[in-house]
């Protein structure tokens, strides 16, 4: 079901680019399913989603692809001198993500491709889908940003604390070649002064396919009106807050989340036909 891990080559930024990738692929699934990519969160990684992909494929009956983004996992780690901008997630909506689809030959107009991105993960999920709205069949999207809340601020400030003088670093350099790339990328972004106004409610108004929008209810990174700002914005969208969870869904409360998406899946994803049009 879960196939072995494997690397693709990229070229971004002017650089050659080693990505991780693994397949998931059902045994009782179509062979015209969907196919979910799964965009992980600021710390996250291949690694780190565990057996969730597996579990949720397997339950939807579609195939998965999973992969680390450049600067974690055994991808590809940010040179030493490299610090992300305000843009980095842009960056990998617009640049990383149809680089990858594009060498895997993996056409969302004619096969359908449903995103599902965690936190970061889930707003360059939503970058991509309103950037490319034809490619992309369906969204999910698990406690994603779409601006900067202090509530986020606090919570990113005690993740460089836990880094430096708790075992955060041993636990992380589990999941990462390069543990340093993987958190001072996104650590410092964040904390760096002009991102604070960074902002993307506008910018995801050119969504139109079906989006499944979920996020726990005691989120230590932001607050419901993350989702709800979505919901505003984009009225297709189904709206999931969930009890006993914080910023991770799937870790939390995974049964809940497969349950949800499955259902979600059967309603709005059809196997043999992309769809594009805004559901209600």
């Amino acid at each position: 079901m879960q196939q072995p891990v494997e690397f693709v080559e990229l070229r971004w930024r002017g650089r050659p680019v080693r990505i991780e990738l693994q397949r998931v692929l059902p045994a009782h699934a179509r062979p015209d399913a969907p196919l979910l990519v799964f965009l992980h969160e600021g710390l996250g990684s291949l690694a780190m989603w565990r057996d969730f992909p597996a579990a949720l494929c397997d339950a939807a009956g579609v195939h998965g692809l999973v992969y680390s983004r450049p600067g974690y996992g055994r991808s590809t780690p940010r040179h030493p001198d490299e610090r992300w901008d305000v843009d980095f997630m842009h960056r990998q909506a617009h640049e990383v993500l149809p680089a990858l689809l594009a060498a895997l030959h993996l056409d969302g107009t004619r096969r359908p491709l449903w995103l599902l991105g965690h936190s970061d993960g889930g707003s360059i999920a939503l970058l991509h889908a309103a950037r490319y709205p034809k490619q992309v069949s369906g969204l999910v999207v698990m406690a994603p940003h779409l601006y900067v809340e202090p509530k986020a601020l606090h919570a990113i400030e005690q993740s460089l604390l836990d880094f430096e003088f708790t075992n955060l670093r041993g636990r992380l350099a589990r999941h990462h070649a390069d543990v340093d790339s993987a958190f001072r990328g996104w650590n410092d972004i964040w904390l760096h002064g002009p991102f604070m106004r960074w902002n993307i409610e506008r910018e995801i108004e050119g969504i139109t396919c079906p989006l499944l929008a979920m996020q726990g209810i005691d989120d230590e990174y932001g607050t419901l009106d993350q989702i709800h700002a979505i919901a505003r914005r984009l009225p297709q969208t189904r709206l999931v807050e969930i009890p006993r969870c914080g910023h991770s869904p799937h870790r939390d409360q995974p049964a809940r989340v497969i349950d949800e998406v499955a259902r979600f899946l059967a309603v709005h994803a059809s196997a043999g036909q992309p769809q594009h049009q805004p559901t209600a």
